[in-house]
């Protein structure tokens, strides 16, 4: 091949050389004019069309006295149906349901705080206790009244059972004790709230005020985060177009890039709305977390088989070609003889799902069809090519 450029070269130099000495190509092309350019594009034109001519006759006479024949090396494999699970591939970002701030319930200094960052915790468990400005006093004072006033209306239903005294006289003794009583029970919920419990077991992720700060109900006034790190869940959006194939139980491989973990979890809730924003729906996947090191908003990616074809055929996404109508093929080979040489020949074939570095084909590839991989994109349609696998 290399001769050939060389004639070709060296011809192109003799018709240049050939034309008038004192006109170069070059300056022709910078100051010729437009027929002067016609007419040397014509006269190359057809001194190509003569070396061509000559080319091919010099071809074809090396290949009928060339014994060994340089083939393009290449490598197949055979097209078999195969089990094909497609799967989605979405990120989300891992929550808990158990994750709040406690805010007081009352207003009053912060006297005690009970426990630090990182203690686990129980539900109810005392974490802090609010000065509660003379309750407890109160309620000691209202134990006494119901006492006396228990005592009296005690004194009054004997009496009446009797038939002794009046019936406005125990009516009333019963009224006053009842009404003491649910003035006790009124002023012990309100007492109850100087002591801040744990809402659930958990953490004690943050405590953000300290031993004598003057709290109240309301934003501002976070005392604690408590986080529960056992009810892990990723929360994931999936396209509308998958609406049909993403169910309730799906089963879901979860890995944690960062932690290098993964595990296998299936879909527990499947939201009903569809966001008008970006056109998808939520899903969350209960994760386990024995060892505590999934947190919140931890990045996590989520697979998902939205399709499986029992009996698909699978190739190479690096060996497809596109041509320029934008059809996809392939290079099989044909009339493969004992010295393992065959004619290469172009496919266009039809695509599905992908997966990894792997594409179904859908159309025109029959079961059984040897596919030429290794020296796919260096071959052309009808080139005679040999096969060399191992």
């Amino acid at each position: 091949m290399r001769k050939i450029y060389s004639l070709l070269v060296i011809a192109l130099v003799f018709i240049s050389c050939g034309e008038k000495k004192t006109v170069s190509v070059e300056n022709l092309v910078s100051t010729g004019s437009l027929k002067e350019l016609i007419a040397k594009k014509k006269e190359i034109t057809a001194s190509l069309e003569v070396i061509n001519k000559d080319l091919e006759a010099i071809n074809s006479a090396i290949s009928e006295k060339d014994s060994v024949k340089k083939l393009p090396l290449i490598t197949t494999f055979i097209a078999k149906e195969t089990v094909f699970n497609h799967y989605l591939e979405l990120q989300g970002n891992v929550k808990t349901k158990q994750n709040i701030l406690v805010y007081p319930e009352m207003h009053g200094i912060l006297k005690r705080i009970l426990v630090k960052e990182g203690q686990r915790v129980s539900k109810g468990q005392l974490l802090a206790v609010i000065d509660d400005g003379g309750l407890g006093s109160q309620v000691a004072q209202m134990e006494i009244n119901i006492a006396l006033a228990k005592t009296t209306f005690e004194r009054q239903q004997r009496l009446w059972d009797e038939k002794i005294g009046s019936e406005i006289q125990f009516l009333q003794a019963k009224a006053n004790y009842e009404a003491q009583q649910n003035s006790l029970n009124q002023l012990k919920s309100q007492q109850a709230k100087a002591s801040i419990r744990a809402p659930f077991s958990g953490v004690i992720d943050d405590v953000i005020k300290e031993p004598g700060t003057v709290v109240a109900p309301g934003q501002g006034s976070e005392i604690f985060r408590v986080v529960n790190l056992n009810n892990m869940y990723v929360e994931a959006e999936v396209p509308e177009r998958y609406i049909t194939s993403i169910t309730k139980n799906k089963e879901v491989k979860v890995s944690f890039p960062v932690l290098g973990a993964s595990l296998v979890s299936k879909v527990r809730q499947v939201g009903s709305f569809i966001n008008p924003n970006n056109r998808s729906f939520k899903i969350e996947v209960p994760v386990k977390n024995k060892d505590g090191n999934v947190k919140p908003n931890l990045t996590a990616k989520l697979q998902i088989n939205d399709y499986t074809d029992a009996k698909a055929v699978l190739i190479p996404q690096s060996i497809i070609s596109e041509n320029a109508s934008g059809e996809q093929f392939i290079y099989v080979i044909k009339d493969k003889n004992a010295n393992q040489e065959a004619t290469a020949e172009r496919i266009v074939i039809v695509t599905g799902k992908t997966q990894g570095d792997l594409i179904e084909v859908l159309a025109n590839l029959p079961v059984g069809t040897e596919i030429i991989e290794e020296g796919a994109r260096s071959v052309n349609n009808g080139q005679t090519v040999k096969v060399i696998n191992k």
